[in-house]
């Protein structure tokens, strides 16, 4: 980033993914091939908001890309006060925090649940509007449990928080339409007993299990009006996803179901110049040769060694944002490519 000169930038946020907080013992992925560190991330997550209170910029919020709290809580009975001691060490951090839902969010909580909790950081949740935030879906879908909002920290930037299971068999009740739809779209993907082994060995196709998700039309079209007011506006959009959509910026198993109508939105406006999301502990990244789009995936907290680190404080510039990662997370200049009509 040394060939960018020094600016004081509009604004800057923090970053931070998968912290997958339980007070169990380490453990291993399910393929056993990676170590998770339960209770360390609780320390990596304190590491993390230490660095923002102490900078001589603050940001001005922290996107959370979901798994705050693992799914063995659900198991010990200790969902709520897992999330309680997670969310009491965001508390004394300097700046609001949006989050994102992922599958463990699911596996502690229902969504009807989720719409009631701290996890809801949309601006109204109970509805309404404002100059400076817009309520996901608001007007054009009320009532809906589809967790996606957009933000505007600054003039001429808009942040849309996707909902990535809002497709899914998690966190919908059995006997709900839309737990029908998730079923028969991943039966007709993977035939196996478990859905959470992957249908195949290699390949794409190994996106369709249980642990991931998709985007419903209502929220396509619904991101769709949003990008299409973003375009009339110049804005820059980043959009914000627990699940991965670009193939080369994640592992085939860490994908949206439905990741190609994603795609082909974002590929139908000029306004979207980053996509962040999580889930893939690995991380990844990779700038659309079409569009311009950086896909930024981040590591994760809880496969993350006690000694090192995970979190990024991103600082946005009128032609780009500056990425700094700490730890396993590397520094990355995002360009902005030209703005399209």
């Amino acid at each position: 980033m040394d060939d960018c000169p020094q600016q004081t930038p509009l604004f800057t946020f923090g970053v931070i993914a998968d912290i997958q907080y339980a007070d169990v013992d380490d453990g291993y992925n399910f393929a056993r091939t990676r170590r998770r560190y339960y209770r360390s991330s609780l320390k990596l997550l304190r590491n993390a908001r230490e660095s923002w209170s102490d900078s001589a910029v603050k940001p001005e919020f922290i996107l959370q890309l979901g798994d705050i709290i693992d799914g063995f809580n659900k198991g010990q009975d200790a969902s709520d006060r897992a999330l309680h001691t997670v969310l009491r060490e965001f508390s004394s951090g300097p700046a609001e925090l949006h989050h994102v839902w992922g599958n463990h969010e699911f596996y502690n909580f229902s969504r009807s649940a989720l719409l009631r909790s701290r996890l809801n950081s949309s601006p109204h949740p109970g509805g309404g509007s404002s100059s400076s935030s817009s309520r996901g879906f608001g007007a054009q879908a009320p009532g809906s449990d589809i967790y996606a909002y957009s933000f505007r920290p600054y003039p001429g930037f808009t942040f849309v928080v996707l909902d990535a299971y809002d497709v899914s068999l998690l966190g919908r009740q059995e006997s709900s339409e839309q737990y029908s739809q998730a079923m028969d779209l991943i039966k007709q993907n993977n035939t196996n007993e478990d859905l959470n082994c992957p249908p195949v060995s290699e390949g794409l196709q190994q996106r369709f299990t249980m642990f991931n998700g998709g985007f419903s039309k209502e929220q396509l079209d619904w991101l769709d009006s949003v990008l299409s007011s973003a375009d009339d506006k110049q804005e820059r959009v980043t959009l914000v996803s627990h699940l991965p959509v670009h193939p080369r910026s994640t592992e085939p198993m860490s994908l949206a179901w439905n990741y190609e109508q994603l795609l082909a939105v974002v590929q139908s406006h000029g306004s979207v110049v980053c996509f962040m999301a999580g889930h893939d502990h690995e991380g990844g990244y990779h700038q659309d040769t079409d569009t311009g789009v950086h896909h930024v995936t981040f590591q994760g907290v809880i496969e993350t060694p006690p000694d090192s680190n995970a979190f990024a404080t991103v600082s946005v510039y009128k032609d780009r944002m500056e990425l700094k990662g700490r730890g396993r997370i590397a520094d990355r200049l995002l360009r902005f490519p030209c703005l399209r009509s």
